[in-house]
């Protein structure tokens, strides 16, 4: 299903739309060189992250799926003055690798990396009232990471969640695997859910066929 204008096209916005950042490319080549899966955002999605989070002036961010730091950078670096990310990572490997991408990006003072599994870390972010979510781990566990960032958020919160089209696989329960029916049921609970008002929006790019789905909390 990929296709090579998917490709040109994304490297078109990158150029066109994010400003060159040797710190992105650094991220990338040294988590590549580490082994990790080649499963980051793109820099247009990274910047689109940074935009929604700077648009309701986040000050308080949680990442659940750190891998290399990517993503991580880019919110942290539209948070308002005096803003905190919290970024949970499930291995270490990737834990190790994000921590050297923050410091070599001059942004360890804004993030709090949380090592362990999330359903482990999340129950103790219950003192602070969280403005922008992204979520991007294991995919079957989606639902459950939703739900705790609802809980979690202030009123007027953002959270997206990336890779819910999975290639189409979520319009087919047939079809589906694990991580697609996961997708499938996170959107039938945000649809349901009157703590949030959600819909989703479907891409293509050097990542394939995917898709965010984007939430505000009531």
């Amino acid at each position: 299903m990929h296709t090579p204008v998917w490709d040109a096209v994304d490297e078109f916005f990158d150029r066109t739309l994010v400003t060159p950042d040797a710190v992105f490319d650094d991220v990338l080549h040294r988590s590549e060189a580490a082994g990790l899966p080649a499963i980051s955002v793109t820099a247009s999605q990274g910047k689109l992250l940074a935009l929604l989070a700077e648009s309701i002036g986040a000050r308080r961010a949680l990442e659940i799926g750190t891998l290399g730091g990517f993503s991580a950078i880019w919110i942290a670096r539209a948070l308002a003055p005096g803003g905190r990310l919290v970024t949970i990572e499930a291995e270490p490997r990737h834990a190790v690798v994000a921590r050297e991408s923050f410091a070599r990006a001059g942004v360890l003072d804004r993030i709090d990396l949380r090592e362990g599994q999330a359903l482990d870390v999340l129950p103790q972010l219950t003192d602070t009232k969280i403005d922008f979510t992204f979520i991007d781990a294991d995919k079957p566990k989606t639902p459950a990471y939703l739900d705790w960032a609802i809980r979690l958020s202030r009123p007027g919160a953002l959270i997206v969640i990336d890779n819910v089209v999975r290639e189409g696989e979520i319009a087919d329960a047939a079809k589906a695997d694990a991580s697609a029916l996961a997708m499938r049921r996170v959107c039938e609970q945000a649809g349901q859910d009157a703590r949030i008002s959600a819909t989703a929006v479907q891409t293509v790019g050097s990542k394939g066929y995917d898709g965010f789905l984007l939430a505000r909390v009531r």
